[in-house]
């Protein structure tokens, strides 16, 4: 930290998967931090007052946003309403309380599909706002947009230190399961075990299971933010062009959609037939991103796809056994 007086770290969002993640590199860390947290019950941080009033009681010294509304193809399709009012309160509320309480640094957590739908690949920091979003998560990337601007705009006006990260496709411990709300990987994982146990003969997925995506293992995410905060202003700045603030956070592989089920199935030990139910949508058809700003803060993922979906799998029956 800036210097050996205990930092005060309010994780927004600690009992979802990435925050829990982050929760726990800082209690694994050697920081001389205060983690301060807040549940739904406890705090509504789609409340603007509510939010005031925690900061002024609190008054943390970093804050990370974590806290999002978030779904897969199937829940944002369907409430795509709910995905850009929760998203903008949120992070609306919290950086201008950040502002207002004059925090050293904020670090907000936004995602790679703020990018447009035929990006070129891999997807640079610099692509953002050079064509159309893909559809199926719009409201959602426009509220992730947002949030960039929103600390881009503090940094500009008020000389504030807001930065923010945009992770690829995310996965690991604690993840939400639900068939049609999850995203792809829990989704998959869900299916083919429950497949597995009732011993169906097949399993069918959305789309044609071409495209190609990128999954990061959500402690690696953790990890990097833990390291992104741990740079001084100019040293986090010196990567960006202009007034950006932002940067990836990926793997900087991919895989087929097709290959990721039968490798799921594989490691579940599921047994049928898997198909794919080609009148569903897939999707962009490739989606990965460009990681050379993150690698060049010295920042790297350690954890292989098939070790992260070894210890999520392994996660994932315990809690249904």
């Amino acid at each position: 930290m800036l210097n050996d007086l205990v930092k005060k770290v309010f994780i927004a969002g600690h009992n979802g998967m990435v925050g829990k993640s982050i929760v726990k590199a800082y209690k694994n860390s050697e920081m001389n931090v205060e983690l301060i947290t807040a549940s739904r019950n406890e705090l509504d941080l789609t409340n603007q007052n509510d939010v005031k009033k925690f900061f002024e009681k609190f008054s943390p010294d970093i804050v990370i946003i974590a806290a999002a509304k978030v779904g897969g193809i199937y829940a944002n399709k369907t409430y795509p309403a709910d995905f850009i009012y929760e998203n903008l309160m949120i992070e609306a509320n919290i950086i201008h309380a950040s502002y207002q309480s004059n925090v050293e640094k904020l670090l907000f957590l936004g995602s790679s599909c703020i990018y447009p739908a035929n990006a070129p690949q891999p997807i640079k920091e610099e692509y953002l706002l050079s064509g159309y979003l893909e559809k199926t998560n719009e409201s959602y990337a426009v509220a992730k947009i947002a949030g960039i601007n929103l600390c881009q705009a503090y940094n500009q006006q008020y000389g504030t230190d807001f930065r923010a990260l945009m992770p690829t496709n995310l996965y690991g411990p604690g993840d939400n399961y639900h068939l049609k709300n999850s995203h792809v990987i829990p989704a998959m994982i869900r299916k083919f075990y429950d497949a597995k146990v009732n011993k169906y003969g097949e399993v069918v997925l959305w789309g044609t299971g071409t495209p190609l995506r990128e999954f990061l293992y959500v402690q690696d995410l953790a990890d990097a933010c833990l390291d992104i905060l741990e740079l001084s202003k100019n040293e986090f700045f010196k990567e960006m062009d202009d007034d950006c603030c932002f940067l990836n956070v990926g793997y900087g592989e991919d895989i087929t959609i097709k290959n990721l089920a039968v490798l799921i199935s594989e490691m579940v030990g599921f047994k049928g037939q898997l198909k794919f139910n080609i009148n569903m949508p897939d999707g962009t058809m490739r989606k990965i991103l460009d990681v050379s700003k993150m690698n060049n803060l010295g920042i790297y993922p350690k954890v292989p796809l098939k070790n992260g979906l070894k210890i999520t799998i392994e996660e994932y029956i315990k809690t249904i056994t």
